[in-house]
């Protein structure tokens, strides 16, 4: 049997290449697929296939289609599931599309990859390839064996894999990085400082503001302090623009799809600062009505997203509203980066329904007594409701 295993080189891919050879007698075909990760991981992965025995490594650099297919879209929707942008989730999309195009490539027979029973990533894998591929056998080893991470620790030893010292299980890529496992399981305790490598403490920050201005074009951020530049690029400069500030790092208790509750730890810096600065400009360029619905329709695309429903039309439908709304999101977007927060101090736009004209104190728009025919009206039923007396 010939198989696609997507491989990052970490314990659960290692184990699971090892399982494949030994209890499926496959030829495993490793890939790994690069949505802006370090780069260092890639040769540690390469280099971990091989010496496992990989009959084959494929390395696939997916950052421009990550950020244009995936990111962007994301930005539109305002993509957040409980407080956390989506990022993890978001690109495991692209990886899974990757490793089906690998193994129709490559005349195989089964598509695998190292995601336990109890996370949320079987559901995006799974869904992805057993859509693009339904035809090609799905193998999980991690799952399929129900495998703890001491049996796979001592397993692995057998085998002289080489387990990473720290006890945290760590999953990144351009658009934000998890952490989760060991003491962060006690969700009473702080993270420790060692869990973050993209944000700086708040507290050893600079202290002095940074000033940034970014551009929008039908909701798609486009330059960063005047300089127009691709997605990946000016993502990764505001990741270390906004890392040193301390901006990005979340903690929250996350409801998985399988209704468990986890204690998850994030850094996304410039996912906050983008999500934010879009947010600013909508509230800018929108009528209070398409807001209203944009808040909803953005909230489903968000749960369709994280729950691995890439593939239903639903997300195809929100989106066509989610594009009809961005033709008008063009404008640019002052901030201000001080310790741990990037905060909105300016926003402009051709298509801003803003008018200091009408709006203003110190200027007469409008008979202003014409109002109090209105609001003699307004909320009419809980006023007849309170005059009556019989309020229970």
């Amino acid at each position: 049997m010939r198989v696609v295993l997507g491989f990052s080189g970490g314990l659960d891919t290692c184990v699971s290449l090892k399982l494949l050879q030994e209890r499926y007698d496959a030829d495993v075909i490793t890939v790994t697929v690069d949505v802006g990760q370090r780069s260092k991981l890639f040769k540690s992965a390469e280099r971990r296939a091989r010496q496992l025995g990989a009959v084959k490594h494929v390395y696939v650099n997916a950052k421009q289609e990550f950020v244009r297919e995936y990111v962007f879209r994301s930005i539109k929707a305002n993509g957040c599931y409980e407080g956390y942008p989506l990022s993890i989730a978001l690109a495991r999309y692209p990886t899974a599309s990757w490793l089906v195009k690998v193994a129709l490539r490559e005349r195989a027979d089964a598509i695998a990859h190292g995601c336990t029973g109890k996370g949320n990533d079987q559901f995006r894998f799974d869904m992805t390839i057993s859509t693009l591929a339904p035809h090609l056998r799905l193998i999980a080893p991690v799952r399929e064996f129900d495998l703890t991470r001491e049996w796979e620790v001592t397993y692995a030893k057998k085998y002289g894999i080489e387990i990473e010292r720290r006890p945290y299980s760590i999953d990144e890529n351009l658009w934000g990085r998890s952490i989760e496992g060991s003491v962060l399981e006690d969700p009473s305790r702080p993270p420790p400082e060692d869990v973050f490598e993209l944000t700086r403490d708040p507290s050893k920050s600079p202290r002095k503001p940074l000033l940034i201005s970014l551009k929008f074009e039908r909701g798609i951020p486009v330059a960063l302090d005047g300089k127009r530049m691709d997605g990946v690029t000016l993502i990764e400069k505001l990741n270390e623009m906004a890392g040193k500030y301390g901006i990005g790092r979340i903690d929250i208790i996350e409801d998985r799809i399988l209704g468990l509750k986890a204690r998850e730890v994030y850094e996304a810096p410039a996912a906050t600062v983008l999500l934010e600065a879009h947010e600013a400009l909508e509230a800018l360029v929108l009528t209070k009505e398409e807001l209203g619905l944009k808040s909803r329709v953005d909230r489903k695309w968000s749960e369709l997203v994280y729950h691995g429903r890439w593939f239903d039309p639903l997300r195809d439908n929100l989106e066509a509203f989610i594009d009809s709304t961005q033709k008008r999101v063009n404008g640019e977007v002052e901030m201000r980066f001080i310790p741990g927060k990037a905060e909105v101090i300016g926003r402009k736009s051709p298509s801003s329904l803003y008018d200091e004209k009408i709006v203003s104190f110190h200027r007469k728009s409008f008979d202003q007594k014409a109002v109090a025919s209105v609001t003699k009206f307004h909320g009419m039923n809980g006023k007849i409701f309170r005059l009556r007396g019989d309020v229970v």
